[in-house]
């Protein structure tokens, strides 16, 4: 048959006049190796899986960048038992600038010995496997204890003649050492291995994209520093929002702890305030920070259960459980504080008798929600929820700075001038739809805090003062005597 082959095509060969060849190019895109560039910055890998020519796939490997000029490229040639050999490995040495004897110098591995030349131990360290189809079949076959001893999978920098089982395969054998691989096709021979690698991004709107999650609108690697970099920042505002609403619930639990303790708990309206004007809108604007602009060699945290996470998380617990028992024992502490019976009422202040306005008595709390510890751990706690959502919230180097979310810092500043302002300058109607006991504003930090009344003041002549404000009997009315015997009454008599 090969005879009749040969002869057929000599016949068909002669009498032909030569008129010149016809030579096809496809260079490189013009993105390529600026992309490749930045991957390598990064500290991501990259590699070449092919079914053109292996000197071809060398070739483009060295004109993108994949291998410099420095490095050297091993050509693994394996094959199969034949004849009563055994299989083997033959290492050819491509282009060496700094010895050229060892361009043509081969290697031979066989299964018995599993012993190489000693001429090659010393190898540099700046090299780069190129294995073909055939030989990564044989490699993976005969010698599987080689795949990562010989470093064929570690070093390995262009698969040339490779089927689409064989990309597949490949990608399973990284996944195996615990990579994790992303894969860039655009033909239905890499739909396998589209579908099998962790992302995949298909290049052509075609069969690839049928197989892949991702799909590009441009056709060239471009696309995939940005999938990086968005992945990585979904990622990140995951984890953000994890332990936002994580604290969020502890919060809460702290607060309603503590005030169990007292037979109290926060009011309906207090719960909805929290899980819908602080909770939900921070959660829903906290998760919109942009992709950072560069990929950068830092990776982020892979898992929840993280030593540095966790520490983040516990320290913002501690240190919300310390405001809040510190909040909780000072303002039981005050003068003005008064201890919740059925029939207290802790906003009626007619005991002092101040002012004629203040002598208006409000129906009784029976289930003790407006007191003076209820009001002063929402306001605490309401804080604490704004100052865990800017913590969590990180941004470089995954995310933009959280200053560039205009909805979340708009969101905090509107959330804590409310706050402020009905915990300041309390508004009835907010008060009794809150169930606060937070009749008026403070003068101080601790008063914003702690709900304080007045506070008597230090100095001598403005407790003088106060006193005299509030006794109706001064100054003396006209035509009246005050007599030395008795300097707390005065007796009325004509002059």
């Amino acid at each position: 048959m090969l005879f009749i082959c040969v002869a057929f095509r000599v016949l068909i060969e002669t009498n032909m006049e030569f008129l010149g060849l016809i030579i096809m190019q496809n260079k490189i895109k013009e993105e390529t190796a600026g992309v490749l560039l930045e991957l390598r910055q990064a500290n991501i890998r990259t590699l070449m899986v092919t079914g053109d020519n292996m000197l071809t796939a060398i070739s483009v490997a060295r004109d993108c960048g994949m291998v410099r000029a420095h490095e050297r490229v091993i050509i693994a040639d394996a094959a199969p038992p034949k004849d009563f050999h055994p299989a083997s490995i033959t290492w050819h040495y491509t282009e060496d600038p700094a010895q050229t004897n060892k361009s043509n110098q081969t290697v031979e591995i066989n299964l018995e010995s599993g012993v190489h030349d000693q001429s090659v131990t010393q190898q540099e360290q700046s090299y780069h496997f190129a294995v073909t189809g055939r030989a990564f079949a044989v490699v993976t076959e005969f010698f599987p204890q080689l795949v990562q001893k010989v470093q064929l999978v570690l070093r390995g920098t262009v698969f040339a003649r490779m089927a689409p089982d064989q990309k597949t395969q490949l990608v399973e054998v990284l996944q195996s050492i615990d990579y994790t691989v992303g894969m860039c096709g655009d033909g239905a021979n890499d739909c396998g291995a589209l579908k099998r690698a962790h992302s995949g991004i298909s290049l052509s709107e075609l069969e690839a994209s049928v197989a892949s999650p991702f799909t590009s609108t441009t056709s060239n690697i471009s696309c995939v520093p940005n999938l990086i970099r968005e992945g990585r920042a979904a990622l990140i505002t995951s984890f953000c929002v994890f332990k936002f609403m994580a604290l969020y619930s502890v919060i809460q639990y702290l607060s309603v702890t503590l005030l169990y303790s007292i037979l109290s708990n926060l009011g309906d309206f207090q719960f909805l305030f929290i899980d819908i004007a602080i909770i939900l809108i921070i959660a829903f604007t906290m998760s919109l920070n942009p992709a950072w602009k560069e990929l950068v060699w830092r990776r982020p945290p892979s898992s929840l259960i993280s030593g540095r996470l966790l520490c983040s998380v516990l320290t913002q617990i501690l240190t919300c459980l310390v405001f809040q028992v510190l909040a909780f024992l000072l303002v039981r502490q005050q003068s003005w504080y008064e201890t919740w019976t059925p029939q207290s009422d802790a906003c009626n202040v007619s005991s002092s008798g101040l002012s004629h306005s203040r002598n208006v008595t409000s129906p009784h709390d029976h289930k003790n929600i407006k007191n003076y510890e209820n009001t002063t751990l929402f306001y605490v706690s309401s804080f604490q929820y704004l100052a865990v959502a800017i913590i969590f919230s990180k941004g470089k180097p995954f995310r933009q700075p959280s200053y560039k979310n205009w909805p979340f810092m708009l969101s905090c500043i509107s959330l804590y001038t409310f706050v402020l302002l009905i915990m300041l300058y309390p508004v009835p109607a907010i008060d009794n739809f809150l169930e606060e006991a937070n009749d008026r504003w403070g003068a101080s930090f601790l008063s914003w805090v702690f709900c304080r009344r007045n506070k008597p003041p230090r100095v001598l002549y403005m407790q003088l003062a106060l006193e005299l404000q509030g006794d109706a009997d001064w100054p003396p009315r006209p035509s009246t005597v005050t007599y030395a015997g008795d300097l707390q009454s005065h007796i009325d008599a004509p002059l």
